[in-house]
């Protein structure tokens, strides 16, 4: 039995794409990068294995990818503005603050939290594309979303202090 990769692609586009999207921050470099999955998934051959085996191997490849991109743009970082900007929509604040408390984590802990929590694979799965244990998944992603709490604590402390904004519009 062969495995279709168009029935791959729209079973797991959406996954990688949120995967994508958090790891990279940039809308058109996720669907890029998405794309690129698949591009490789098109030049091989797909295992003959259950459906998690196969998600955690797209997502090897899923990985892989993010970090070469992490790679290419750590020598060549691109300027970007963190600072709270009171001209910015309140959404695209907490936004950015999310985007440098991810990249601030360890690349592998970034990885399985964004599996878990955008992708939404299970520790087996997650287990499997990162060559780790279960436990050690827990484990990760526990002090990953640990990190994440005590970056995002001032940010989203601050935003619930500045009042809301009146739209102009009536009720």
């Amino acid at each position: 039995m062969t495995v279709d990769p168009e029935v791959l692609f729209v079973a797991n586009q959406p996954r990688l794409f949120r995967y994508f999207l958090r790891a990279v921050g940039q809308i058109e470099t996720a669907r890029d990068l998405t794309q690129d999955v698949f591009l490789r998934v098109s030049r091989t051959t797909v295992p003959q294995a259950p459906d998690g085996e196969v998600r955690a191997w797209l997502f090897r490849i899923a990985r892989n990818l993010a970090l070469d991109h992490h790679r290419r743009h750590q020598r060549q970082p691109l300027p970007v503005a963190l600072a709270m900007d009171a001209g910015r929509p309140p959404s695209q604040e907490v936004d950015a603050a999310v985007n440098a408390a991810l990249a601030s984590l360890p690349d592998l802990d970034r990885d399985v939290f964004l599996m878990r929590e955008m992708a939404g694979l299970g520790y087996d799965e997650i287990a499997r594309a990162c060559d780790l244990t279960p436990d050690a998944v827990r484990s990760r992603i526990h002090r990953a979303r640990l990190h994440l709490r005590s970056q995002l604590a001032a940010p989203i402390a601050t935003r619930r202090t500045i009042p809301m904004r009146h739209s102009g519009r009536e009720p």
